[in-house]
């Protein structure tokens, strides 16, 4: 099966939210995987073509931009959905407490990716790993050391940019800091953070690098893969700018390590070919499937030793945090609440 196929059946697929009917009929056949997707369909493509090569298993996917649990929770028993693929530890544990995943155990996975990037209950799995980083001028800031607890120091009074306070990646970074500091800790250092910004929060990661070239900031928040995306980004040039206009620094790389978020898999609750969802998982898990994904999206493989591209390594070498994101989870809804206790959104 050619990538081009591939995308062709992917965009079929998700083209219609009518999908079901296609997947029902899908369904019926033994040597065939149901994916449903918050991923891009060309990020993952590449990784499809190689399990069916290897594998003869044929996959299809319904890629949706919003409501994957809701689509799964009104299906029911009767869903086609074998497998999840999404984003961020927030999404993740959304189909966990949604109901629409069930556990798995795999002596594959589990030697494959470690323990802080799975949940202990079996039901989800990281696949990659991407930074929340702080992307800094060349020019008015260099390369220095830098914390997440310094964003918050009056000497970057103005000069930082980020996008909404309440995106699930600035919540998943606040609810680290609740983790590892407390919320009392953590409000007042949302509040630090909140009178050094230069403007309200708006954008997104991309608008934060373009604002730093402009001169309105001269730091920001920003996620490491779309530091990549720009670099790349032969459609937009311009976006090459904007990233060559900056460094990427990693927050606590001396002491406790950067904030990471996820991408991952699980099983979901009702799979009609749970045989072949495990082996497309055991599959995304391995070596090989892991090098592939990280290339694509330029994030990091969660699998030690597993090599990110040439790209991702040119940002400088990354210390995790080693918090398990299940802790970082279990502080979602209060890491919220803070964003709106403070007015972060509200701007300076």
């Amino acid at each position: 099966m050619t990538r081009l196929s591939i995308l062709t059946r992917i965009v079929a697929l998700s083209g219609a939210l009518a999908g079901s009917v296609a997947f029902s009929a899908a369904a019926q056949a033994a040597e065939e995987v149901n994916i449903y997707s918050y991923r891009q369909p060309e990020l993952i493509a590449p990784l499809l073509e190689r399990f069916e090569e290897e594998t003869g298993i044929e996959t299809n996917v319904l890629f949706l931009d919003k409501g994957l649990v809701e689509r799964i929770q009104a299906e029911g028993v009767n869903s086609p959905a074998d497998v999840i693929l999404t984003v961020d530890i927030g999404r993740l544990m959304e189909a966990k407490e949604g109901g629409v995943t069930q556990p798995v155990e795999s002596d594959v996975i589990s030697a494959d990716i470690p323990a802080q990037f799975r949940d202990g209950e079996g039901e989800w799995f990281a696949l990659t790993k991407r930074g929340r980083v702080v992307y800094a001028s060349k020019d008015r800031v260099g390369v220095v050391p830098i914390t997440y607890e310094e964003l918050a120091d009056p000497k970057w009074k103005g000069a930082i940019c980020v996008r909404d306070g309440q995106h699930p990646y600035n919540i998943a970074l606040i609810a680290s800091m609740i983790a590892h500091h407390g919320a009392e800790y953590t409000e007042e250092w949302l509040k630090g953070v909140k009178a050094n910004l230069a403007r309200k929060p708006n954008g997104n990661d991309r608008s934060q690098a373009k604002a730093i070239m402009s001169g309105e900031c001269d730091i920001a928040l920003g996620n490491t893969y779309y530091v990549g995306l720009m670099m790349t980004n032969d459609k937009e040039p311009e976006q090459k700018e904007w990233a060559a206009s900056m460094n990427v620094l990693f927050p606590n790389a001396d002491d406790r390590g950067t904030h990471v978020n996820i991408s991952g898999m699980a099983m979901a609750k009702n799979a009609p070919h749970s045989e072949n969802a495990l082996k497309l998982m055991e599959f995304l898990a391995s070596p090989e499937a892991q090098e592939i994904y990280a290339e694509q999206v330029f994030e990091y493989p969660v699998m030690p030793g597993a090599k990110a591209s040439e790209i991702v390594q040119s940002f400088g070498e990354i210390h995790p945090d080693e918090l398990p994101l299940s802790e970082v989870a279990a502080h979602r809804k209060e890491a919220s609440e803070l964003v709106d206790k403070v007015g972060f959104n509200d701007g300076p």
